[in-house]
């Protein structure tokens, strides 16, 4: 069974909304072994609209469109889906009544544009919405299933999960077996790199398939096998992990959803030891990332944001001499800060940042970024070069602060 998915809205294409939807379609899907073909987005827009949904009917089995069924002028989905279907919208006055009733039960006056909600094309199907007031629904146009759901993630999401794919499912919608993925995350190569390095298995192997995708300088591998069943998936997908990490080594740092962070506070924990930050160029970035964990007052000591020189003399006790003579865009400036803020925090870790974010050179090349790490068993630091914007440049360097600091808590 051939699947689709179709969003609508022009916010998507203004990228004023990030298209979530189309991931947690996607997701679910590859959990039951659903072919996904094709993702689409549209703006709100009849003609366009009308044509994306013919030309997905034509090709597929199944559409499943979000967004553009709510109450307002723009919301034209159901419209859009009749005039394919060449049917006329009819109203659902059961529907339009309990919507009156539920108003009336909250004490509000209720809009006479709600109704617009209760309308669906003849002969389709309501897919019931239990967490909004905007029903779904499906229809069978020229034998390829249309559902049509909210744009609201929580709404859709529910939507999906409770009528939509159990629907397919019970059609004999999945293929034969599960499709999984396993995703290995990487720091410390750039994507062309890593390509390289991988470029027989990626053209020699055809189950499990591999993908490079690349954020914020972690490069992730992602390895999906389709077999019978889940265990027998993991099985293809193990051999070739296994030389995804030979030849990686220390760079891997995690698998699927795992975060640096939260990789850190599990490391810190073990170790019974606490962190703490000082940071001038990125003010905070590396400590915000720290702190996103759940539980990481357990491990985090505090952060100093020390962009003057005075303050990296009077909070760090970096030295004003240290910073004429090196720098203070200098591996030696940023171990002195990390060893200051170490001491003055009272904790097991100093992780230090200093360096030229641009887009105005300081001292130094804009970009041009130090981090250093210092731990009761010993110190390291390097001097980055970092591409790109004054926001790219501060989130690499965050980035790559923290894999210097699991680097160092590995003893590597």
């Amino acid at each position: 069974m051939n699947v689709e998915s179709l969003a609508i809205g022009t916010e998507l294409l203004l990228g004023q909304i990030i298209n979530s939807n189309a991931a947690e379609i996607a997701t679910r899907l590859a959990d039951f072994g659903m072919t996904h073909r094709r993702q689409t987005v549209v703006g709100d827009n009849a003609s366009r609209m009308e044509a994306a949904i013919g030309e997905a009917v034509e090709r597929s089995d199944v559409l499943i469109i979000t967004g553009g069924i709510g109450p307002t002028q723009d919301d034209i989905t159901r419209e859009a889906v009749a005039s394919v279907a060449g049917v006329d919208l009819i109203l659902d006055t059961s529907y339009a009544e309990e919507m009156r009733t539920r108003w009336e039960k909250m004490g509000r006056e209720f809009p006479e544009s709600n109704l617009r909600q209760a309308y669906r094309p003849h002969g389709a199907r309501v897919v019931p919405n239990a967490k909004g007031s905007a029903p779904g629904f499906g229809i069978e146009i020229d034998g390829c299933w249309v559902f049509a759901l909210p744009g609201v993630p929580v709404e859709m999401t529910a939507m999906l999960d409770d009528h939509v794919v159990p629907y397919l499912r019970s059609l004999g919608g999945a293929d034969e077996g599960v499709v999984v993925s396993r995703v290995l995350r990487s720091w410390g190569m750039s994507e062309a790199s890593v390509g390289e390095m991988f470029d027989d298995i990626f053209h020699e192997s055809e189950n499990p398939t591999v993908a490079f995708l690349a954020s914020a300088g972690v490069i992730k591998i992602r390895l999906t096998a389709r077999a019978v069943s889940e265990s027998e998936a993991r099985k293809l997908i193990e051999p070739v992990e296994t030389t995804v990490r030979d030849r990686l080594g220390d760079r891997i740092f995690g698998v699927d959803d795992d975060s640096i962070e939260a990789i850190i506070h599990t490391m810190l924990l073990r170790k019974g030891w606490t962190i703490a930050t000082a940071e001038s160029a990125t003010a905070g970035l590396v400590a915000s990332r720290l702190t996103g964990v759940p539980g990481s007052s357990a491990t985090f000591r505090g952060s100093i944001g020390a962009y003057a020189p005075d303050i990296k003399t009077s909070l760090l006790g970096v030295s004003e001499s240290l910073m004429r003579e090196r720098g203070i865009v200098s591996e030696d400036t940023a171990l002195a800060m990390a060893r200051g803020v170490r001491s003055k925090l009272s904790a097991d870790v100093g992780v230090a940042v200093t360096g030229s974010a641009g887009p105005s050179p300081l001292e130094v090349e804009a970009g041009t970024m130090c981090v250093a790490v210092v731990t009761p068993d010993g110190e390291r630091s390097k001097t980055f070069k970092m591409p790109g914007d004054r926001e790219r440049v501060r989130t690499y360097t965050a980035t790559a602060a923290l894999h210097h600091v699991r680097l160092a808590l590995m003893g590597t």
